[in-house]
């Protein structure tokens, strides 16, 4: 685990697997977040949040974290992005992809298997 990481766990007390991914998502918050994404060099803008917060209200109605698909749908639907267009605004905004980083920073454990888009 590296320094940031260690220290985070120190500083907010919560628990982590090996890479990083909250052990259970109840433990997020905004903050978080910002400590999170800081660990993976993303600094959150105003484009990030909407993206997070639907994450959060999908894991919080569910209990599992969207598939990347339900997120550009959403892009789409919310942003009158095209499908196309929605995938590469999420690669912008996370561009060591879906899973690592927005799902990371959103505070979603790590998943079995996913489809990445």
């Amino acid at each position: 685990m590296n320094q940031a990481a260690h220290k985070l766990n120190i500083e907010f007390q919560v628990a982590r697997d090996p890479e990083g991914y909250l052990l259970d998502p109840l433990d997020w918050d905004e903050s978080l977040a910002c400590q999170l994404a800081a660990e993976e060099r993303i600094e959150l803008g105003e484009e990030h949040w909407p993206v997070l917060r639907f994450i959060r209200e999908r894991w919080n109605t569910n209990r599992i974290a969207p598939d990347v698909r339900h997120v550009m749908e959403y892009l789409s639907n919310e942003h009158g992005f095209d499908k196309k267009t929605a995938k590469t605004h999420l690669y912008k905004l996370f561009p060591y992809g879906y899973v690592k980083q927005a799902c990371k920073i959103a505070g979603m454990q790590k998943p079995r298997v996913w489809s990445t888009g």
